[in-house]
């Protein structure tokens, strides 16, 4: 089965990457693969308290996650896979990809502000070239009707 990786952030895009990853999972009998990554830099702490916050980020994103699956499983038939990382973002999010063969795609929203897509979009767009499956960057201020005509 092919599956959209999408990142889970806490980005306002992220919102749209995960629509957009849900409907054309549910269209091309596909999956869905949400990743969330820790940083590092989140646990530089004493052994003690760093494993507690580290305990407290997956809470959250499990939290987070829940949300949408709930989402994707009630309004799109998909029920999706949630993978936590820990390390530098692009790095996990390549190692993601090669490890994980039924990959077929990643989904990553585009922010619509002045600063840019965002630092992960244009990271990710500089590896594009060189990765071995496609990137599908959707624009952040899509609305939910425009989403669903796309997908």
């Amino acid at each position: 089965m092919r599956k959209f990786l999408v990142v889970l952030d806490d980005s306002r895009e992220c919102l749209n990457a995960m629509r957009f990853a849900a409907m054309r999972a549910a269209h091309s009998q596909g999956g869905v693969q949400i990743l969330s990554i820790i940083p590092p830099d989140e646990f530089n702490h004493w052994i003690g308290v760093g494993d507690l916050m580290r305990e407290e980020a997956r809470e959250r994103i499990q939290a987070h996650f829940e949300v949408f699956a709930k989402w994707m499983r009630d309004k799109q038939g998909v029920d999706p896979e949630l993978v936590i990382r820990e390390g530098e973002a692009v790095r996990e999010i390549l190692t993601q990809i090669a490890e994980d063969k039924e990959i077929g795609v990643l989904v990553l929203g585009a922010g619509n502000d002045k600063k840019g897509p965002g630092p992960l979009v244009s990271q990710m767009s500089r590896n594009s070239g060189s990765l071995p499956i496609p990137i599908t960057i959707v624009p952040g201020d899509l609305s939910k009707e425009r989403l669903e005509a796309i997908t």
